[in-house]
């Protein structure tokens, strides 16, 4: 099985640390691609026509693409414990927030990097900052319960998410006003999943 990713990409880090997390990485291979919003890279096209990452070729079925549809999977080979019954809807609600969060600093950071300066669209920058800094305040204020419990994808998506915002909005600086995050955040970025994919 081999999981087609990027060192850049918050959601095929999501992958990473959840092959990891899972104890998969004998049996996930990891292949790196370099890809735009562009251009896609022709391995990660042929695996997935959409040309988005990160996507899971299987030897016993087809592709599996959306990273949370990938982790979802991975967690079923390494014993289900990323998406506990008990808490299914916690954790898929709050994987979503982060990964909205992640689409939004992903949109911002394409904006500056292939538009011409005189073409970057300001308000719509700040607006889809304003997804992200909304929903870090609701984070702080009423999941923080959540994120003290044992370790689950939302979690995961989370971790990334905030990794992201660090590697391209550093400028931003999120942690002003969501100290509890700024906390959680500061614990969960030292688990040996998380600092061995730490973007470089």
């Amino acid at each position: 099985m081999k999981a087609i990713v990027s060192p850049l990409s918050p959601f095929a880090r999501k992958v990473r640390v959840t092959v990891l997390e899972t104890g998969l990485s004998d049996s996930v291979s990891l292949e790196n691609v370099s890809t735009s919003a562009l251009e896609s890279h022709p391995v990660l096209v042929a695996a997935n026509p959409l040309g988005k990452l990160p996507a899971l070729v299987r030897e016993d079925g087809p592709m599996i693409c959306d990273s949370r549809v990938i982790c979802r999977y991975l967690d079923s080979l390494g014993g289900g414990r990323l998406y506990p019954e008990a808490r299914t809807w916690e954790v898929l609600t709050l994987e979503a927030l982060a990964d909205g969060m992640m689409e939004a600093a992903v949109l911002m950071a394409y904006e500056h990097r292939l538009r011409p300066e005189e073409k970057v669209f300001p308000d719509w920058v700040e607006a889809q900052w304003q997804k992200v800094s909304r929903t870090l305040s609701v984070i702080d204020a009423r999941w923080m319960s959540h994120l003290a419990g044992p370790l689950d994808a939302a979690q995961i998506a989370l971790g990334c998410a905030l990794g992201y915002l660090d590697l391209r909005h550093d400028a931003r600086a999120w942690r002003e006003g969501n100290d509890n995050l700024a906390a959680w955040y500061e614990t969960f970025a030292a688990r040996p999943a998380m600092q061995a994919t730490v973007p470089a």
